[in-house]
């Protein structure tokens, strides 16, 4: 008996011994199973994180096409660095995955830190295209309404009679600011809305502009025609460029059959001729500005 008690422990204790250390070298298939599912779940993991990359990458592309492409285009401001980049504070941001006590809870949340921060980015570049696009629709109706041709029809230039800035006045004989262009022409020349708008004044005064029209073409531009003799549009009316307003005339302070012309930005005085940009080549235009430039007398 006390043999085989000993056989039977000295059995016991290799068998212990042996388990051990077949625990310690070797796998049993349950630990096998789970090791190749983290293997191939790290796996995932690094395939997804590489997509994220790439996707953060694409989206750096789009940033800055959208900064120094689109907005340029449409003279606005680039989107500040610290609105694209601005992250999500809070130290109970990832409290749920950290509650689970998962092994691998640090490459999830950063897994997910990426995401979101992705997320937040494509949503302001998604709001940025947005505005960009709204810039678009408003840009083709501010180059439409830009007053960018001459009032009337001066294919050979010569009907520029006077120009812009300091002229001797026709009836004070006195310099004194002439804050439009005059183009001469026979009375009942057509006139033209020099830009897309709505006619803002038809008015007529005994002296000063005489019959004459104002259209507000937005973006603060506003354009005068004076010294008409008939009216063809209503106030109100919405025009386009090239569209028929008026006819010449010598109506108020005038001394001869002409349109006075004035553009105002933003409620300034500027000079029309530079807005000629349309209906002139360069060397029209280069024409033009040279008899604008010329000292003589206004014809109103």
């Amino acid at each position: 008996m006390l043999n085989v008690l000993g056989f039977l422990s000295a059995a016991s204790i290799l068998a212990v011994g042996i388990l051990i250390v077949f625990n310690l070298y070797f796998d049993s298939p349950k630990e096998l199973l789970l090791k190749n599912e983290n293997k191939e779940l790290k796996l995932y993991y690094e395939l997804m994180e590489e997509e994220v990359t790439v996707m953060s990458q694409m989206l750096a592309d789009l940033q800055q096409r959208d900064d120094n492409l689109y907005r340029v285009i449409f003279e606005t401001e680039p989107i500040p660095t610290e609105i694209r980049r601005a992250g999500v504070g809070g130290s109970d941001r990832f409290k749920e995955i950290k509650e689970k006590g998962l092994k691998q809870e640090q490459l999830i949340i950063s897994l997910k830190s990426k995401v979101d921060d992705l997320k937040r980015q494509l949503y302001v570049q998604n709001v940025s295209y947005d505005e960009v696009s709204e810039m678009a629709l408003n840009k083709e109706e501010y180059w439409a309404s830009i007053p960018a041709i001459q009032p009337i029809s001066n294919e050979d230039l010569n009907r520029l009679a006077s120009g812009y800035g300091n002229r001797l006045h026709p009836i004070l004989k006195v310099r004194k600011m002439h804050t439009g262009v005059d183009f001469s022409a026979p009375k009942g020349t057509p006139i033209y809305a020099t830009g897309d708008g709505v006619v803002k004044e038809v008015k007529t005064v005994f002296g000063g502009y005489g019959k004459h029209i104002e259209i507000d073409h937005g973006f603060g531009f506003v354009t005068r025609y004076a010294h008409m003799n008939e009216f063809k549009v209503r106030r109100g009316q919405r025009v386009k460029r090239g569209d028929l307003i008026g006819t010449v005339g010598n109506t108020g302070s005038s001394t001869a059959p002409h349109v006075h012309y004035e553009i105002l930005k933003d409620d300034r005085f500027v000079n029309p001729v530079h807005y000629f940009f349309k209906d002139l080549d360069p060397s029209e235009y280069d024409r033009i500005l040279e008899l604008a430039s010329k000292e003589n007398q206004s014809l109103s």
